[in-house]
């Protein structure tokens, strides 16, 4: 196998590393374990299904159907491998199958924050070839991916010749559009004030061909001056073209709003009755609320009904939230020529009546409701529900003989290095994770553990580090700073495995460890508020995880 093979079988999470003898200092982890709960306690009733539908950090779902399957695909900013692509027979049972992003060479992310790189992908199918039109903010630019399976593998990106994000693609019979957010066609009058565009693909030559048309200015009523007209799709439906968005930002205010025209370049007539779907009238100290509700996307049945996609936030407290935007489903209903996914001032349901389609098969790993997991890392690959931090350009473990083997990395917070980490979203408030390892630090400073993870400046190390010659059990917490704080420690005799355990409750954790079974708390109700995306900003979620900073 020549060289460069070689980088491109053993560089990518979740794709067999080069095995080989363990560095000095590697930490070995075995039997990882999640569990949890969901914070709102609800039963679905025998034909309902339980929203979010991807529990956890998820967010800017866009779904196709083919056939009788359904397909879609989420954000993942710098993580990699990144695009998680998904597959359903009836829109409520979904099985990860692969990851768009899944090769060093097709984007590189050095150098990039967490909550920059690819941004919301749309998913879309033609002549046979699947279709993911993204960005790569920061990093190349706008994009086209293709691949004939949607588990991959996946093309190197075509790059587009237009500025903005959030490019989609419409399908009429053999032609191909374009449709994204950019600036608008006159100077921004405001902060946030953009525009949705369109223009002809020629997908054959992998290129833009004809003029820009400017769809949308602002948003709904320029006058009120809209923030972020972003997240546009286009589809036809008796004799009208209707162009969905979202407006107001990705916060409280996010909400969906429609347009629509009987000509495919305008002019495009908001709807009166806009916003189709938000959560913003509802009153902010509700139970359990469910917020930030938009970036949809509608897709038809076989069998002729509407359903919508979308991204809201399940709060724990004073609209915080440490696990991220999740993907939830709601049907849409068409009225006077108008889709609605849910009237104004309705909170949106946890439950609901499942689509009319034959029931698909429960994943073997559950994305809604209460849920865990194990893995013990057989084989010699990591699932591809593990992901990194950027853009990896060498191997920095390995999976053989029942374990996960990591050798040193960049330290957290280096942009232009990749962090010795691999982790799994955190998908529910209230949920426990735990790792065996076993780790001996060869030098004072070296550690190795767990890693809770928001960005690059917000995270939290739990594991063992050594101190003045001496191995101890430490807990750090970085909160919004690029250095960390040491929380708490107590020496461990790092010659045995050591068990971490970390319980999180929404706002807080507690750290648990195990020696020899003997299992003690090195500190409880930590303070961990700084890991939601309210303190910590960004659009990612809490990735959980082995680390090594050796």
């Amino acid at each position: 196998m020549d060289q460069g093979r070689v980088l491109l079988c053993v560089a990518a999470i979740g794709v067999a590393a080069l095995a080989g003898p363990a560095m000095a200092q590697v930490a070995r982890f075995e039997r990882f374990r999640y569990d949890g709960t969901t914070q709102e306690r609800v039963t679905a009733k025998a034909g309902d299904y339980r929203n979010p539908i991807l529990s956890g950090y998820y967010p800017d779902p866009s779904v196709t159907r083919v056939g009788n399957d359904y397909y879609l695909v989420n954000s993942s900013f710098a993580h990699f491998p990144g695009l998680p692509v998904f597959r359903s027979k009836d829109l409520v049972n979904w099985v990860q199958i692969g990851n768009a992003i899944d090769r060093p060479d097709q984007l590189d992310f050095t150098g990039r924050r967490l909550s920059q790189a690819v941004f919301a992908p749309d998913i879309s199918f033609h002549d046979g070839t699947f279709y993911i039109a993204n960005t790569c903010v920061e990093c190349g630019g706008n994009f086209v991916i293709t691949a004939k399976d949607p588990a991959g593998p996946w093309s190197q990106p075509i790059w587009l010749p237009f500025e903005g994000i959030d490019p989609s693609i419409y399908w009429e019979g053999d032609r191909a559009y374009i449709v994204n957010n950019r600036a608008p066609a006159e100077p921004p009058r405001y902060d946030g004030h953009r525009a949705i565009w369109m223009q002809e693909y020629d997908w054959r030559a992998g290129k833009m061909v004809g003029e820009s048309t400017q769809l949308v200015n602002g948003g709904v009523d320029l006058s009120t001056k809209p923030v972020w007209i972003e997240g546009p799709h286009l589809l036809r439906k008796h004799g009208w073209y209707y162009l969905t968005a979202a407006e107001g930002g990705t916060g409280d205010n996010h909400s969906q709003v429609v347009f629509r025209s009987r000509s495919l370049r305008g002019p495009f007539v908001p709807y009166a009755g806009n916003p189709i779907l938000t959560q913003r009238d509802l009153p902010p100290d509700r139970a359990h609320p469910v917020t930030s509700a938009g970036h949809a996307k509608l897709v038809q049945t076989q069998n002729g009904d509407w359903w919508a996609t979308f991204l809201a936030t399940r709060p724990y407290a004073d609209g915080l939230y440490n696990i991220g935007r999740e993907t939830f489903l709601l049907p849409v209903t068409w009225r006077d020529g108008w889709p609605h996914i849910l009237e104004r001032g309705v909170p949106i349901p946890f439950t609901a009546a499942r689509p009319r389609l034959p029931t698909g098969p429960k994943p073997v790993l559950p994305t809604s409701g209460d849920f865990g997991y194990g893995d013990n890392f057989r084989g010699d690959r990591l699932a591809m529900q593990w992901i990194g931090i950027r853009t990896p350009r060498h191997a920095f473990y390995r999976v053989a003989n029942g374990a996960l083997e990591l050798q040193p990395g960049a330290r957290f917070g280096d942009l232009n290095g990749v962090p010795s980490f691999v982790g799994r979203r955190q998908q529910h408030h209230v949920a426990t994770v735990s790792v065996t390892m076993r780790y001996q630090p060869g030098k004072d400073g070296a550690r190795a553990g767990l890693a809770a993870v928001q960005n690059d400046r917000s995270l939290l190390l739990f594991g063992v580090t050594r101190v003045q010659g001496k191995p101890m059990i430490a807990l750090w917490t970085r909160a919004g700073a690029d250095g960390d704080t040491l929380v708490a420690s107590a020496p461990i005799d790092a010659g045995k495995p050591v068990t971490l355990t970390l319980r999180a409750d929404g706002g807080t954790m507690g750290f648990d460890y195990a020696v020899g079974g003997q299992r003690k708390t090195l500190r409880d109700g930590v303070d961990v508020r700084f890991l939601s995306t309210a303190q910590a900003s960004g659009f990612v979620g809490t990735v959980i995880g082995p680390f090594d900073e050796s």
